[in-house]
């Protein structure tokens, strides 16, 4: 049996374990080692690698910790080996790394930040978009453009629409509140009610897919002809657009 568990950290940030029937497992984005090393306990896991899609310290926090305790190897982009303490594994986009049966490709998805990138697991239908792709939004752009983030989008976009979200943060009402402020519909009205559920019961929203973001989530709309029209931004270019938009979001 394989597995990934969702680990709340911190205020509103998510880690994940996924752990094989050997009870292997790896974790991405430990903010916090505490809440990581409880779940590591209680399933009796053997923690091998650490993957970090970016080197904020709210995704590597736990990172030192970790490492010390379980003797496991740190997996980062080759771009922030010199921004990911104790970095063991640097990888580039279009690589790929392996985790016994399961094979991810690595997407360099800059934008949030010069050196983010996501980890796409095919065989698991799954992918760690950190604090690029969030479910209905996505991430700040810290050290990108507008150019930079839309073209990250849009990778992300490509991929297969069955394929499970998990992101970096608990942000989805937020995030849904937002677009049906600029962008109102039934749809989002639903959702919205869905997940004010979720959160008074303090679950999860995550994951979502790839085809429910391509449905509902604004900021991969950009080069959507009724959107544009609807926001009069006739003549300008998705780039313009996303930027448009994201200016919007920072200020909501």
């Amino acid at each position: 049996m394989t597995e990934i568990l969702i680990i709340k950290c911190l205020n509103d940030n998510y880690a994940y374990i996924y752990l094989n029937d050997k009870k292997e497992a790896f974790v991405v984005d430990p903010s916090e080692a505490g809440p990581v090393i409880d779940t590591l306990e209680k399933n009796d896991l053997q923690l091998k690698y650490i993957l970090n899609t970016h080197h904020h310290f709210d995704h590597i926090g736990g990172n030192f910790e970790l490492k010390e305790k379980y003797n496991c190897k740190i997996v980062g982009s080759k771009k922030d080996r010199d921004r990911i303490p104790g970095i063991d594994i640097e990888i580039s986009d279009g690589d790929y790394w392996s985790f016994k049966e399961h094979t991810a490709q690595i997407i360099e998805i800059p934008g949030h930040t010069s050196g983010h990138i996501a980890f796409f697991f095919k065989s698991l239908n799954a992918v760690f978009t950190g604090d690029t792709l969030f479910s209905l939004g996505c991430g700040r752009l810290f050290e990108g453009t507008p150019t930079m983030m839309w073209n990250s989008l849009k990778k992300l976009r490509a991929l297969p629409d069955q394929t499970k979200i998990y992101c970096g943060h608990e942000y989805t009402l937020s995030n849904g509140k937002f677009i049906n402020s600029i962008y109102p519909s039934e749809d989002m009205r639903l959702k919205i009610e869905s997940l004010v559920e979720l959160n008074e019961k303090n679950l999860p929203s995550i994951p979502s897919t790839i085809a429910d973001e391509k449905k509902m989530n604004i900021f991969l709309k950009a080069d959507d002809i009724s959107l544009i029209k609807n926001l009069g931004l006739q003549g300008k270019s998705p780039e313009e657009v996303f930027g448009y938009i994201r200016e919007l979001k920072d200020n909501f």
